[in-house]
């Protein structure tokens, strides 16, 4: 998974841990990652959900790509912040799962909540370690 998210590896996260249904990604706010108000770019926080997303959505074992999503900003992270995005299937349809992930700072502040719904090619991929 790390490997082939071009995008999220450039933007420095990564996948930490993944099981059945279930995903952690990570990152650190660094200046890259900042807005011109000086905290970080919303944009930035969505694609560490999103990445934490795929890994839970494709760990159920077939090809999944999100079909929608939405998130919600509870407070603003800040540089230096360690950023964790958990996600965790919460609706295991064979089609169409759905997904919720919690974005978090290192002191247990919730910065995000990113709700996604997946689509199911039933194509078998191996996301379900880190390589």
């Amino acid at each position: 998974m790390n490997d082939n998210d071009r995008f999220a590896g450039n933007a420095g996260m990564a996948v930490t841990e993944i099981k059945d249904g279930y995903a952690i990604a990570e990152m650190t706010v660094e200046e890259r990652h900042l807005n011109a108000g000086g905290i970080c770019q919303g944009g930035a926080i969505f694609t560490l959900a999103d990445l934490a997303f795929a890994a839970a959505v494709n760990s159920l074992g077939n090809l999944a790509f999100a079909i929608n999503s939405t998130i919600y900003y509870h407070t603003a992270a800040k540089l230096g912040m360690h950023l964790t995005a958990t996600a965790r299937v919460i609706g295991r349809q064979p089609k169409l799962p759905a997904i919720e992930v919690i974005v978090t700072a290192q002191d247990g502040t919730h910065i995000a909540t990113f709700s996604a719904q997946g689509y199911n090619k039933r194509i078998p991929n191996n996301y379900s370690a880190l390589e």
